[in-house]
């Protein structure tokens, strides 16, 4: 029997608003999860949210909250995003919830061998709340290139994790693809980065300096460290450890989406508290890249924020599932202007597919009551979609689709059914000749329609009820209507 399939996200912080990046994660793990499913397999979606540290701590006070009460607050601005998205997802773990935070303590417990008392005297980047040593420190000229603050220094006594003990076990599963890193190059970079083997972490921090998390088993004076608190969530959602026949029907997960920025903790960090508590690695961690803004990385300072929801709300949803599966490369870093956006939506999305759809289905009303005849065999061949699919490179995926979308306009423009149509009844081959073209319109639309089901699941239903049955009705309205809100309408002459 094959393994159910498990995808997990990266879980995000709740002391913001929720932002593109987020949006990414949910929107790759969602075609991934609907591509299964399709595929008739099982699967389990996990999302969630990061709810403990010093950033929370301090937000909470700002907004004169106790951290419970503002997480509580915050989190369903990530749910609702996730919604939005579309995504499928089965499971939603928040760090707050009482079975994870014992789940993280009982995995605490299980990785005391490797957990040493330690005095710890180095760099510290509140935005990432995670150490940093000097060579990275110095590679970067003493800035957090993410988040722009210089690292503080910090000296403090800690609880340490023995993660350099598991350097040769994680090269060697990443050399002999135990588990994955896509892309390629960025498996070199990670293994580049502990080619002197793994630095031990410090996995606490003395209460006085961090005060809302979970507390160290055995030690009233010691919080546990966010990463180790958050990485575990993958785990503990699908019933680590106690519902065992449950989590161990869906571990290892099959895909991890995560953006290059916390590559370093999931590649790292993450396997080696694996392989201390005895569980098999991820298969394979999909790392996206940044979206940026016209070249430029998205910053509230620079005002260059693109919000998800702006674009879901002005130009509905499949708009931004297909500008940001299509347009953004899955694997590498990619650039959104409302230009390149507003030009994807009104061409491809409305001149491409949306026209090719009106146009088949008003000539089968036209010409034939609305009833589509019999279709010769014979299905474009797909073997290069699933391909990309299975590599995880959606974008290549879709890009196939779009060359399926754009032969058959081709097609359409050569044979001309309306000129066909203009000889049935005086031409005795005409009425089967045109049936033929417009049932081998509406299969191949058919088809483009079962393709796009992981990455335009409306457009897809729509699709789907407009031909599926043999019999096409009048459509009500069009798919992709028209809309310049932020480019020059070409159909206004200017005055």
């Amino acid at each position: 029997m094959d393994k159910k399939l498990y995808i997990a996200t990266a879980i995000p912080y709740v002391n913001g608003v929720p932002h593109i990046g987020n949006a990414l994660d949910y929107l790759l793990a969602d075609i991934w999860t609907r591509y299964q499913k399709q595929n008739g397999r099982e699967v389990r979606f996990q999302v969630g949210t990061d709810e403990h540290g010093n950033k929370i701590a301090a937000k909470a006070a700002e907004a004169g909250l106790d951290p419970q009460a503002f997480t509580d607050q915050m989190f369903v601005n990530f749910e609702q995003l996730m919604r939005k998205v579309g995504a499928s997802y089965t499971d939603f773990v928040r760090t707050t919830d009482p079975h994870h935070v014992s789940s993280v303590q009982y995995i605490w417990q299980k990785l005391l061998p490797y957990i040493y008392k330690g005095s710890y005297q180095g760099w510290y980047c509140v935005g990432h709340e995670a150490f940093f040593t000097d060579k990275e420190v110095q590679a970067t000229g003493g800035v957090c290139p993410d988040h722009q603050t210089p690292y503080q220094q910090v000296s403090e006594d800690n609880y340490y994790f023995k993660t350099s003990a598991f350097t040769d076990q994680i090269k060697t599963a990443l050399q002999d693809g135990t588990m994955e890193i896509v892309p390629e190059f960025r498996k070199k970079e990670f293994l580049e980065l502990i080619k002197d083997g793994l630095s031990d972490v410090s996995v606490s921090r003395p209460k006085k300096h961090l005060t809302w998390g979970v507390p160290v088993p055995g030690d009233s004076e010691q919080i546990m460290y966010v990463w180790i608190d958050a990485l575990a969530n993958y785990i503990t959602v699908i019933g680590y450890p106690d519902r065992e026949e449950e989590w161990k029907s869906f571990w290892p997960a099959d895909v991890q989406v995560i953006g290059k920025d916390i590559l370093r903790f999931h590649a790292g960090i993450w396997p080696a508290m694996l392989l201390g508590i005895g569980l098999a690695l991820p298969k394979k961690l999909l790392v996206h890249g940044f979206v940026n803004v016209s070249g430029a990385k998205m910053s509230k300072t620079v005002g260059n924020v693109v919000d998800p929801n702006e674009i879901i709300d002005n130009y509905g949803l499949d708009a931004f599932r297909y500008y940001f599966a299509r347009h953004i490369p899955t694997l590498d870093d990619g650039d959104f202007t409302w230009e390149k956006f507003e030009t994807a939506y009104n061409s491809e999305l409305g001149n491409d597919l949306g026209n090719l759809i009106q146009r088949v289905a008003s000539m089968v009303i036209k010409y034939q009551a609305g009833v589509i005849g019999e279709a010769p065999q014979g299905e474009h061949d797909a073997t290069l979609y699933h391909k990309a699919i299975e590599e995880l490179k959606f974008n290549e995926a879709i890009d196939e689709v779009w060359t399926m979308i754009r032969s058959l306009n081709q097609y359409i423009d050569n044979v001309k059914p309306w000129e066909i149509a203009k000889h049935v009844g005086k031409d005795a081959e005409a009425e089967g000749h045109l049936g033929e073209v417009l049932a081998y319109a509406s299969t191949a639309l058919l088809q483009i329609g079962d393709l796009l089901v992981p990455f335009l699941p409306d457009t897809a239903a729509a699709i789907h009820s407009i031909f599926e049955n043999g019999v096409i009705t009048a459509s009500d309205g069009v798919l992709f209507p028209k809309k310049y809100l932020h480019t020059p309408d070409p159909r206004v002459k200017a005055a």
